[in-house]
């Protein structure tokens, strides 16, 4: 007490030295009686925002930041900054920037008092309560520690002054942490409740001046509290959320870089327990559970936007913590989310929320239904334009102007596709019709699926020449070789788009790295010279192509020997272009220049960058203008490469139960013999046979976003001889089930059926 007594003497007699604001004693008017010195700079600003906002007698702040009274006051502050209401929350004050006559300093940081409870004496001590009964020292314990913001750094920081002010360590003992709380939830009610009384305490005291080490060090221990699971402490833990919301962009660079350190247990019951409370805030149980949501209209983007810092910790752990769909709120998939789209098309990242402000939180379902219906927008505005052009032009009205038609030959499936996209280019954005020549099919989905897929299957065959198939990565990657035409590429990109915009999966297999350079950017620059698909390359995205070169390339970085003597490198690569080896200069005068132990990581990155996107740039350009050609919508914002790559090629993972759970039936029930034995047959079937059978029913191998139960399957009865083939109307995801009558006749005759679908009969 003495130390703390002679340390405010001490800045007492310091402020006595300061000279004062006013140039004279200030005017009678105000009633103030003579000025008094001001405690700390918190509370000076906070007056003088009283002043500003008082009505006709006080004072307003000028322009140039000067401080003016509105009865005649002739005495000014000098050259105060400028002074906001969340002022605390918006920057970080210095007092570098603070004129002379305000540079009072700011009270001490509270010393914080010495706690020697260790986590083996309070698991003792609850235990030895719960033998007993006698709960009065834990009682005590759990009072005090929750009693400020002070006593929660007392008990769980590691050394109760030190200064822990690095990303690096929260100085939080997250031993003692986990203990407290895995042990509060079994302690009795009363001992439950002084913690959130304590807890709305804390909340509740004015702080003064911007954030400390030791608030952010609070804040990280009490959103770890597992009460918060419990509805009836929601308002509470609403306005944790709120604070922790509102801190400095600073604050929150610190909070992410602590909880990235968190377990990977307690981690998930963190982002469980927020997702759960957007949920319940937005759907709750009972109508009276929780306060108006007109009342409270706060706590949803409070909560978001903590969530969004468990998300960026994620993002920078390597690996994550948890994989990026377990961020999905699922409920989300029943709000309005296209008016939320709206808001943020309009809006952006303003104060005005939305959900698309935080797209980790939505899920790749609602991500496609959104683009879905964006597609669905612009299609209908572009056939309306070409519907009005020609009512205009008084030209009789052609039902066909409203599609966009392909007509192919099966024999040049290929050329013809490529000169019809090319000729129809304004079309693109029209509903998809394809129609095969010299077949009766009439396309009600089915034609489309099936032109997609083979024409996928001709332009990745490497006898084309277009992609190079990587063997050890198992995926395509782009050719090198340079020509004067590069339509062949915007066409595939082309193919992707429409794929997307027509809700077909592709039976494509691009590495991942592809997909980010797709969004790179993710919306078409304005300038038709700006780079596009230029994404940082790293070695791990190397990886992801060429597996084998990125081994070698990371064994020269961690070689410990002589590099420039033993590998004998020089900043000049050599690449094979159409059976020809050609050499390239990674940087001027590269073939003079050796590789070295100082410039290696220098060459590693030139010759990832040269691989993945500089040796390929003038085709992956003419990809990226062909994908975005049809693709161009905002909400290609939203996404992540992976969920990019789920639009386009669906799931790869097939399964057959989940299947036969969504399957509707038609002329049968699930329990007549023959669906027994179709199912019985079609889940002992291998891989290749299950994807056959999708092909055959769906025109795609490939399954949705929404997975299995999104196709809505159909299976119905046929009356005709037992020795027919099934059919499928893959326009409609069905196959017609003669009644057989044993299970070896109805394998025999799925699998031929199914090893023999392609065409649509003769005319």
């Amino acid at each position: 007490m003495d130390g703390e007594h002679s340390a405010l003497s001490g800045v007492e007699r310091e402020r006595e030295r300061l000279p004062p604001i006013y140039t004279s004693s200030p005017p009678a008017v105000l009633g103030r009686g003579p000025k008094q010195p001001f405690p700390s700079l918190g509370t000076f600003i906070s007056t003088l925002s009283q002043r500003r906002d008082a009505g006709g007698r006080g004072f307003a702040v000028g322009i140039g930041g000067t401080l003016t009274g509105s009865v005649g006051i002739r005495h000014t502050v000098r050259e105060l900054p400028p002074i906001c209401s969340d002022v605390r929350q918006k920057q970080r004050l210095s007092i570098d920037t603070l004129p002379p006559e305000v540079k009072a300093p700011f009270p001490p940081d509270p010393i914080i008092p010495l706690r020697t409870k260790t986590t083996k004496e309070f698991q003792e001590d609850v235990e030895r309560a719960a033998q007993s009964g006698d709960w009065r020292e834990v009682r005590e314990f759990y009072l005090t520690t929750f009693d400020s913001f002070v006593e929660i750094n007392a008990a769980f920081k590691r050394e109760a002054n030190g200064l822990f002010n690095t990303i690096e360590d929260s100085g939080v003992n997250a031993k003692f942490v986990s203990a407290v709380y895995d042990s509060l939830l079994s302690t009795p009610q009363d001992i439950q409740k002084c913690v959130l009384k304590g807890i709305i305490n804390s909340l509740l005291r004015e702080w003064k001046g911007p954030r400390t080490k030791d608030d952010l060090r609070a804040y990280f221990v009490l959103i770890q509290n597992p009460q918060y699971s419990s509805t009836s402490t929601y308002v509470i833990f609403a306005h944790l959320l709120r604070q922790i919301a509102a801190l400095s962009e600073a604050d929150h660079h610190f909070l992410v870089h602590w909880l990235k350190r968190l377990s990977a247990r307690r981690f998930r019951q963190l982002v469980e327990r927020l997702l759960q409370f957007i949920s319940t805030r937005l759907f709750p149980a009972e109508p009276d559970e929780l306060p108006p949501l007109a009342k409270c209209s706060w706590w949803i983007p409070s909560a978001t936007k903590v969530l969004s810092l468990f998300n960026a910790a994620n993002s920078v752990s390597s690996p994550p913590i948890m994989p990026f769909t377990d961020f999905y709120n699922i409920t989300l998939e029943h709000v309005d989310f296209m008016e939320d789209y709206r808001t943020w098309q309009n809006y952006g990242n303003s104060n005005r929320f939305s959900f698309c402000q935080f797209p980790f939180i939505l899920s790749t379902v609602v991500k496609k239904a959104i683009i879905q219906k964006d597609s669905e927008q612009q299609m209908i505005s572009q056939a309306r334009l070409s519907l009005v052009s020609k009512v205009s032009r008084r030209q009789r009205v052609d039902m066909n102007l409203l599609f966009l038609n392909i007509k192919v030959r099966r024999a040049q499936l290929l050329s013809d596709s490529l000169d019809e996209l090319m000729r129809k280019r304004c079309d693109l954005k029209k509903k998809l019709r394809v129609t095969f020549v010299g077949e009766a099919g009439l396309d009600m989905g089915g034609l489309t699926k099936e032109w997609f897929l083979l024409l996928v299957r001709q332009i990745f065959h490497t006898d084309y020449g277009m992609f190079s198939f990587m063997k050890d990565s198992r995926c395509h990657w782009f050719s090198s070789w340079k020509s004067d035409n590069y339509s062949e590429f915007q066409m595939v990109g082309t193919l992707m788009g429409l794929a997307v915009y027509n809700s077909i999966a592709l039976d494509i297999h691009f590495p991942l790295y592809c997909y980010r350079k797709l969004l790179t950017p993710p919306t078409v620059p304005c300038d038709p010279n700006a780079l596009v698909g230029m994404a940082t390359a790293t070695l791990d995205d190397l990886q992801q192509v060429m597996p084998d070169l990125a081994h070698g390339l990371a064994e020269l970085l961690s070689y410990e020997g002589n590099v420039e003597e033993d590998f004998y490198l020089t900043f000049q690569v050599f690449q094979e272009e159409m059976g020809v080896v050609k050499s390239y200069n990674l940087k001027p005068g590269g073939d003079k220049i050796p590789v070295t132990k100082q410039n290696r990581k220098e060459y590693v990155q030139l010759y990832i960058d040269f691989l993945l996107n500089k040796s390929i740039y003038k085709q992956f350009a003419a990809f990226y203008h062909g994908f975005h050609s049809v693709c161009a919508s905002d909400a290609l914002m939203l996404l992540r490469p992976e969920e990019v790559e789920m639009l386009v090629c669906g799931s790869p993972e097939l399964d057959m139960s989940a299947l036969q759970k969504a399957a509707q039936y038609e002329g049968y029930s699930k329990m007549d013999a023959t669906v027994r034995c179709f199912w019985d047959v079609v889940l002992a079937f291998p891989l290749e046979l299950q994807k056959k059978l999708l092909h055959f029913a769906t025109g795609s191998d490939r399954v949705p976003v929404g997975g299995m139960a999104d196709l809505n399957f159909k299976i119905s009865k046929i009356d005709v001889p037992a020795d027919w083939l099934p059919i499928s109307h893959t326009c409609f995801n069905q196959i017609c089930l003669p009644p057989y009558r044993t299970r070896k006749e109805l394998k025999h005759k799925l699998t031929i059926a199914i090893s023999n679908a392609e065409g649509f009969g003769l005319e």
